[in-house]
């Protein structure tokens, strides 16, 4: 072995093994949804809401009742949740050497048509004051920019049935833990990336030329404020305590009782609240269904097979197979029509 190939083999270990032990102590890592701070504001705001909460149900809403629901064996050490935990591991690999070079930032596409129409708008005059009035509003813009992005994105995995085979991963999940947010196939990870990143990238693209390069969002500890904000609450979306915003927030924010309803595998429920933060996407897309507490339905893809994809292999692997053979059917059909159009 040269010594070149020696340094790049050591190069490449080095960042297996860096990605592996970041993956064991993403509590303390800024940019995770297990950052300690949002872990906590979980377990929190869920005991909150288990206590003081209106119910329907015929349950004393003691601690002990909270512990054996939420913190129990039967929930954390189900096949689908083990699952979870393997994949969890595997993709903290996977994804960053093998998705996330494939991908641009919001920032590479601002910068990418910025020089693209430089000839034909000429360089950015800050039309508009690039004070802090402007920055509150590019916060803001920015987020629900993202958001939108995001909820195009997901809509197309539903409603594209190639890109479907490869968002079945995520939804056959039979119980829902915080963990459950990291079983995505990395083609779909890769959807969803490319999704934002060219919602934002635009937006930031035309405030820089409003308002000057030099313009930003606020951030706190390194990311968009509004998105660290919400994060807090992010971990609720997967996991099975049932908050609800009310009747009047559940039509305009994505609570955690929506995202259930999204899991659901009851034909009732099939594609419907597709958005992450904000419920307007959903209501004009026709998508949107109001959490009803006490509610009861089952988690996964309600097809069957929910069971048989709790393994690292298949989650990766099946939705390959799927998509070959969905295709396989399309060029199938299409030799048909042409033999038919032929005779």
């Amino acid at each position: 072995m040269s010594p070149d190939t020696a340094q790049q083999v050591q190069h490449y270990v080095t960042v297996v093994l860096t990605l592996v032990f970041g993956s064991f102590i993403p509590f303390i890592q800024t940019q995770s949804q297990l950052y300690w701070p949002f872990l906590a504001s979980t377990i929190i705001v869920a005991a909150l809401f288990w206590r003081f909460q209106p119910r329907s149900e015929v349950v004393r809403p003691t601690w002990r009742e909270f512990r054996r629901r939420y913190f129990g064996r039967a929930l954390w050490w189900h096949p689908s949740a083990r699952a979870d935990y393997r994949y969890y591991l595997v993709n903290a690999v996977v994804y960053p050497l093998l998705v996330a070079p494939a991908l641009l930032t919001g920032g590479a596409i601002a910068g990418g048509l910025n020089g693209a129409l430089r000839p034909l708008l000429g360089d950015p005059h800050g039309l508009a004051a690039s004070g802090w009035g402007m920055r509150i509003v590019y916060t803001v813009v920015f987020f629900v920019a993202y958001d939108f992005g995001r909820f195009v994105a997901h809509s197309a995995l539903h409603d594209v049935p190639l890109l479907w085979e490869f968002h079945k991963p995520h939804h056959s999940a039979e119980v829902l833990t915080p963990m459950t947010a990291f079983r995505v196939h990395p083609v779909d990870l890769g959807v969803m990336a490319w999704g934002s990143a060219i919602s934002t990238g635009l937006v930031t693209w035309a405030f820089q030329w409003l308002g000057g390069p030099s313009i930003t969002f606020y951030q706190f500890l390194e990311m968009h404020v509004l998105l660290w904000g919400f994060n807090l609450l992010g971990n609720l979306k997967h996991w099975q305590v049932w908050i609800s915003y009310g009747r009047v927030l559940d039509r305009w924010l994505i609570s955690p009782a929506h995202h259930q309803l999204h899991h659901s595998a009851e034909p009732r429920h099939f594609g419907r609240n597709r958005g992450f933060e904000i419920a307007l996407w959903d209501r004009l897309y026709g998508t949107l269904a109001l959490p009803q507490q006490g509610e009861q339905f089952r988690m996964g893809l309600g097809d069957g097979t929910d069971g048989r994809w709790h393994s690292v292999g298949r989650l990766y692997f099946w939705p390959l197979w799927l998509a070959v053979r969905r295709l396989a059917g399309r060029a199938q059909e299409a030799g048909g029509d042409r033999a038919v159009a032929g005779r």
